[in-house]
């Protein structure tokens, strides 16, 4: 069954199993979406949401509407749900379903999440697994408590490529403890932990700044059968290199190259990493090192030393090196120039960057979706987005099919020039080419709305993201918590801000100071209270490096916030 996506404004009965609407919600399209009310009235005369009167476009062929004076019509359809194909389908997504409805509930613990599946009627399958770790995967105890759960059913085993995902997860939220048991269980098993695995785990713990133990993990990796060959100590590199720490990379590279015979790869990494670091002297010794090897600097070398330069927008080295490397027989390809367009893009050098693309095609070197999205990001953010359009035409015409990456260049450039309508069409057009969105589709949306004031539409666009097995991150929740802020919702922002602690994001400082500030300002005292208690919590749960502490029922309670008894306090 789906329901209509609706905010909840009163306190929700009580229960430990309450999900807000914004999650559970299908993402059929609302009535008031769909049959707005005439004559300039309001869409719903409970809410204060004068500035919400904007409907969904109609679906259309053209990615944007040529012509920026039509008049809106409201959506019949969005093909945002489309009918399971079969009864097996159906019974699938019904099992989804219910699956999200008991993880919405935010349990105290993975294990408390175990117990209230213990009665759950639904048929574990890798699909679902995989599916219902992608959806909550910004809520690692609810992605875990179902991990244990689906793994001791009967006549199912979580295959290699779940495990790495849950790997993930635990690393992402810093539940290194956990992650380590699950891969002593991985190796119990035998024959699941691989070097995908193992470079998850060196990528997570760099990323925490826990530089020694990624090492620590890369040198113990051979007990869990893993080969500490050349491969594996380039994942190493990279990984460190990636998190900014390319000294260490060195140091590394220093102690294992008497043991791992370094090849090309080892070498354009630390170049790369020098180059990410600016420092680019120690990236031409490394280049020279290379060639001592007898490795010659490839186009991959040399284009890391541009993108160096295309930083500092020093474009007269940029375009010596290329002398250089046409000169060295170097052929630069198609990223190379990719990045130097970008860079003049970005720099304001827009006529540069254009001629840089018309470079390309007279040189014959064939242009990729990469070169396709940065020509229409630079074309968007000058303004020209009827040329965006003209180049996203010619680029479907030359058999191109358009990447998420470009839809959601398309789609950012219609939200920075305030074209909602058509960036909501674009959204449209990704569900008719089957091109699944990512967090960085919904962002310039949720941006636009938190600015526009359009409360409606932003439970609306949250539903779809879920249903598209995409949940806030981190920014993503900063976002919608600091936007609605400073455009006269803070208690909307209330909710975000509460629901990021409880699934174990931290937030600064300031983020509370600027929610209590604007709560303050507009004598919403009762939800000053909540949000300081919510503020004492996340120091406790950032003390003690865990988010086991919140209470089942939580979500129960989330929409407080917005009830009645917060509005208009003297």
């Amino acid at each position: 069954m789906r329901r209509c996506c609706r905010v909840i404004l009163s306190t929700p009965p009580k229960g430990n199993h309450i999900a807000l609407s914004f999650w559970t919600a299908g993402s059929d399209l609302p009535d008031w979406f769909r049959n707005p009310k005439k004559d300039g009235d309001s869409l719903d005369d409970d809410d204060d949401d004068s500035n919400d009167d904007f409907v969904l476009p109609i679906k259309s062929d053209p990615v944007v509407e040529r012509s920026h004076g039509s008049v809106s019509k409201p959506l019949s359809i969005l093909p945002g749900c489309p009918a399971p194909a079969s009864h097996e389908e159906a019974e699938f997504e019904a099992d989804i379903d219910e699956v999200s409805r008991i993880l919405s509930s935010h349990f105290a613990s993975p294990e408390a999440i175990v117990i209230a599946m213990d009665c759950c009627p639904v048929r574990v399958s890798g699909r679902m697994v995989d599916k219902i770790l992608r959806r909550f995967g910004s809520d690692w105890v609810a992605a875990f408590g179902f991990f244990m759960w689906a793994g001791a059913q009967e006549g199912y085993c979580h295959h290699a490529d779940l495990y790495n995902l849950m790997v993930d997860i635990l690393g992402k939220f810093k539940q290194f403890d956990l992650l380590w048991g699950l891969i002593r269980q991985m190796d119990e098993i035998g024959c699941l932990v691989s070097l995908a695995t193992m470079t998850k785990v060196m990528r997570r713990l760099a990323g925490a700044n826990r530089w020694t133990d990624a090492i620590d993990a890369f040198n113990k990796m051979d007990q869990f059968g893993v080969v500490r060959d050349t491969k594996a100590m380039n994942a190493l590199l990279d990984t460190l290199c990636k998190e900014k720490s390319v000294k260490r990379a060195r140091g590394v590279f220093q102690e294992l190259r008497g043991v791992v015979p370094p090849d090309e790869s080892s070498f354009n990494t630390l170049v790369h990493g020098w180059c990410q670091a600016r420092m680019l002297n120690e990236a031409r010794d490394t280049m020279k090192e290379m060639e001592e090897h007898g490795f010659s600097p490839s186009v991959i070398t040399y284009t890391s030393l541009i993108e160096a330069y295309c930083m500092e927008k020093d474009f007269q080295t940029v375009y010596a090196i290329l002398n250089e490397m046409c000169s060295k027989g170097c052929r630069p390809n198609v990223i190379t120039y990719t990045i130097v367009m970008h860079a003049l893009g970005k720099a304001g050098r827009t006529q540069e960057a254009l001629d840089v693309f018309d470079k390309v095609k007279r040189d014959g070197c064939v242009p990729d979706a990469s070169f396709y999205n940065s020509i229409i990001y630079i074309l968007g953010r000058a303004g020209r987005l009827e040329d965006a359009n003209s180049v996203f035409d010619e680029m479907c015409r030359t058999g191109i099919p358009p990447t998420v990456a470009i839809f959601n260049t398309m789609i950012s450039a219609a939200c920075d020039h305030s074209q909602a309508e058509n960036a909501l069409k674009i959204l449209v057009k990704m569900e008719e080419q089957s091109c699944k969105p990512d967090i960085k589709t919904y962002t310039p949306l949720l941006k636009l709305c938190c600015k526009r004031q359009w409360m409606k539409i932003l439970p609306f666009l949250i539903c779809h993201m879920f249903r598209k097995d995409i949940s806030p991150d981190f920014s993503t929740y900063i976002l919608l918590v600091t936007w609605l802020c400073r455009n006269g919702k803070p208690a909307q922002s209330c909710l975000f801000l509460e629901e990021m602690v409880l699934k174990g994001f931290m937030p600064k400082q300031e983020t509370f100071d600027l929610v209590m500030e604007k709560l303050d300002k507009g004598n919403l005292h009762s939800a000053k209270k909540k949000i300081q208690h919510l503020k004492l919590r996340a120091a406790a749960l950032k003390h003690t490096g865990s988010s086991y502490s919140r209470k089942d029922g939580d979500a129960g309670q989330r929409c407080s916030v917005l009830s009645n008894d917060c509005g208009g306090e003297s």
